[in-house]
């Protein structure tokens, strides 16, 4: 991370503190020595994960969110809370309609009743659908074609109309692959069940799976597959803090992909954890996923400009070694 000293006041409240990105933008909150609250309802988050300030809730209680407000008087918002499954949304959008819109929606609205007028948002490359180009710049035409996509733009979509109706200050923050895991080895991905393919690889690379699927080999790229843009979780934290730093500044409306901008193919991503490792990993090859595109890559230099961020650890190795650290000290090995 970079060393240049951001200013942020506090408290700041961390909806989904308790997740996988949560949890690391906290960490790096409290070394930065800003006060925080963690909400989470610990539906997918680990309590075990946060060492701050909490309080179990719903975002959809609104009760709750009056409560918190009026004792702990939070001075912005950064929300992570979602579900954020795109096959799960597929099946069940209630349920995503519900947990994002909703509950957002009531969180904007306690907060417009206490007074607090900062968020920054977690969003997703998921807005910009399958891609008519890439690299995906933010000027990309935003189409999703999930659910889970869709609540996401939904909610960019009300973070703009209460800025300029109430004067809300927000940053959408699109992130593409978050992948690694804190450096120290304290924390990582644990997601039940996990979908994203570097953990998967490296259970492989342990023996808890026998083998890791490759779902098409024939697509147009250099090793005929997919190939994706992976960031590193702690990169991810920093961009959440310069944001905020950014809206505290006055700026009102930020909007920003976060990514490499390079690709890594699942070929490449699986000889990244054999290096690392020192591991055979078994590939089963499998056919195509619909819906995957070939490449999805973050372009633009936005977050970059705006921000003042570049990601500090951008190469595969780094991302996949510091997953396998914390893969090795979970389980005790």
């Amino acid at each position: 991370m970079s060393s240049a000293p951001i200013t942020v006041q506090g408290p700041v409240l961390i909806a989904g503190g308790a997740g996988y990105i949560g949890s690391h933008t906290v960490r790096l909150f409290q070394q930065r020595g800003i006060p925080v609250l963690v909400v989470d309802n610990l539906s997918t988050g680990h309590r075990d994960a946060v060492t701050c300030d909490f309080v179990q809730a719903d975002l959809g209680d609104r009760a709750a969110l009056d409560r918190i407000f009026a004792e702990r008087k939070p001075r912005a918002v950064v929300h992570f809370a979602a579900k954020a499954y795109v096959g799960e949304s597929v099946g069940d959008p209630a349920k995503y309609y519900r947990e994002n819109v909703v509950a957002t929606f009531t969180l904007l609205e306690a907060m417009r009743a206490a007074g607090c007028g900062e968020i920054v948002f977690s969003s997703t490359c998921a807005t910009y659908g399958n891609p008519v180009r890439v690299p995906i710049d933010e000027d990309h035409p935003q189409n999703p074609i999930s659910p889970y996509g869709r609540t996401k733009l939904h909610i960019e979509h009300m973070l703009e109309d209460y800025s300029r109706a109430y004067g809300l200050r927000f940053a959408a923050l699109r992130y593409f692959n978050a992948a690694g895991a804190a450096q120290d080895a304290s924390l990582g991905e644990r997601h039940d069940p996990e979908t994203h393919i570097i953990p998967l690889v490296l259970d492989a690379a342990a023996g808890l799976r026998k083998d890791i699927a490759v779902f098409g080999e024939d697509y147009p790229t250099p090793d005929g597959t997919c190939v994706r843009d992976y960031i590193h979780v702690e990169d991810l934290a920093d961009a959440h803090l310069r944001a905020l730093a950014k809206l505290q500044g006055g700026a009102s409306a930020i909007k920003v992909n976060l990514g490499t901008g390079q690709g890594f193919s699942v070929r490449q991503v699986i000889e990244a954890a054999r290096k690392v490792t020192g591991l055979p990993i078994p590939v089963r090859m499998a056919p195509r996923r619909e819906g995957d595109p070939a490449q999805v890559m973050a372009g633009g230099t936005r977050a970059r400009d705006v921000l003042g961020w570049v990601p500090a650890r951008p190469g595969l190795e780094d991302i996949v070694g510091d997953a396998w650290r914390f893969h090795c000290r979970r389980r005790g090995q």
